[in-house]
């Protein structure tokens, strides 16, 4: 399995680009971020011509999460349990849910889209709940791999967080005056290590950026920010032989601000067990 994902920053505007992305490079599935369309909006001809299955959640021209897929997709999920919401000036625990996060298993594999909050300000309401969000998604996985901790579980997306140093080459990010590399939120992205996940792509790639914003030439001069991640289960990190990151995807015509990273796996030891959990039904 070929597994990709990639923050595209409207599909509607880079369907071409992503399908071809995907049929050149042989993915097989691909988690997408910031479709920036509603669900009933959403290109599903143009992937569904190209083989592939297509999964998405968008509720406005913001945020949004698809997954696209050669095989079918299984026991989709829209949000993780436990998933709390925003709305801006107000508080409690029934806030609205945003499209966030989606969830399907292929091939015994469950892959999940994520779209974690910007933070936008460390003294903001949404830095508040960008943390408050990863520590719901933390809990839920961690509560997930104790109860099956064989399941091959990928959490992949965008999670706006330069997890260390040499991953912020971004001269305008700055500790103690921006988000994404505050030390809250650095802590909050490697408590995922102690809930049974860990990065699957930087032991093959350990440096290089997925993300550089379109101001003040960031790309050319290679001023970016590493904040797109594949974080696997054991089982998943396990069948991980391989690992890419596209940088020349943020080249050429309408490109997003962010790059594809792949992960390659060899499932051949996976696909006949019958006895992988079916905890999504």
């Amino acid at each position: 399995m070929r597994l990709a994902t990639w923050n595209v920053n409207s599909i509607r505007a880079r369907v071409t680009r992503t399908v071809e992305f995907c049929v050149r490079e042989h993915i097989d599935v691909l988690a997408m971020q910031e479709i920036k369309c509603k669900t009933e909006q959403f290109p599903y001809a143009a992937f569904e011509e190209a083989g592939y299955h297509v999964a998405a959640h968008g509720l406005n021209q913001w945020n949004g999460v698809a997954i696209a897929s050669r095989e079918p997709l299984e026991d989709v999920e829209i949000g993780f349990p436990g998933m709390p919401g925003f709305e801006k000036g107000k508080e409690g625990p029934d806030l609205p849910q945003e499209a966030r996060a989606i969830g399907a298993t292929v091939n015994g594999v469950r892959v999940w889209s994520l779209y974690v909050p910007n933070g936008r300000g460390l003294d903001d309401p949404h830095y508040v709940y960008k943390l408050d969000w990863l520590d719901k998604l933390r809990q839920y996985t961690a509560d997930t791999l104790a109860a099956h901790p064989d399941l091959p579980l990928a959490l992949t997306g965008d999670f706006n967080i330069a997890p260390t140093d040499d991953d912020n080459g971004d001269p305008t990010v700055v500790e103690g005056a921006t988000t994404h590399v505050s030390p809250p939120e650095r802590a909050a992205f490697a408590a995922f290590e102690t809930a049974g996940l860990t990065d699957v792509v930087r032991p093959l790639i350990p440096t290089g950026y997925t993300y550089w914003d379109y101001k003040q030439l960031r790309f050319p001069r290679n001023e970016g920010l590493r904040i797109d991640f594949i974080l696997g289960s054991q089982a998943f990190a396990d069948a991980v032989h391989g690992a890419e990151i596209h940088r020349n995807e943020r080249k050429g015509e309408v490109p997003s601000d962010h790059v594809p990273v792949v992960a390659d796996l060899d499932l051949s030891g996976a696909d006949d067990d019958d006895d992988l959990p079916m905890i999504f039904g």
